[in-house]
């Protein structure tokens, strides 16, 4: 068995002002050092066997500060946020995420393009990481495709029961995968 403990990078400028910013880098904004800094407090008893986070900017200078003079960081292109395609950059109020379950957003992808590749991502540490405790450090649409892929919700439930939708913002999410 692996267990994950799955952290979501910290806010951006992006964040701040709802924009979708899909496979851009994402620039964290003062609000969002300050989340990483404060979260090595918070978790600085537990301990982990590597990180992994996605390779997109945001993600990966949320791990450094979180984790970077203390773990080994991985970064892997499997764990970006969804492409949200002609959406990049624009407000999130313009799109209605559960309209992009199947079809892909325009020059995008769907949520089951996300799925696919969290599932290879998985059957990646199952190879590899048996018995080990992983910290995920990644974006919204990923870990809902860990919802669907390790706790059984469709992708409407994991939508319409993402913690973003009341703040309900914690220090880790836990998943676990049988091998």
């Amino acid at each position: 068995m692996i267990k994950i403990t799955y952290f979501v990078h910290g806010t951006t400028a992006d964040n701040e002002r709802k924009l979708a910013t899909g496979w851009l880098p994402g620039k964290l904004s003062e609000l969002g050092i300050k989340q990483a800094k404060k979260l090595k407090e918070i978790i600085a008893n537990r301990k982990f066997d590597i990180v992994f986070c996605s390779d997109l900017k945001r993600a990966v200078d949320s791990a450094k500060l979180t984790f970077g003079d203390k773990y080994k960081i991985v970064e892997d292109r499997r764990l970006r946020e969804i492409n949200y395609g002609d959406f990049t950059g624009k407000p999130m109020r313009e799109f209605e995420m559960k309209e992009y379950i199947d079809k892909p957003f325009s020059n995008g992808e769907s949520y089951k393009d996300v799925e696919k590749r969290i599932s290879h991502f998985l059957d990646f540490l199952r190879r590899k990481y048996d018995g080990r405790h992983i910290a995920i450090v990644a974006h919204q649409a990923p870990q809902l495709a860990f919802e669907v892929l390790l706790k059984g919700k469709t992708w409407a439930e994991a939508i319409d029961e993402d913690w973003r939708n009341r703040g309900a913002w914690r220090p880790g999410w836990e998943y676990e995968i049988k091998c």
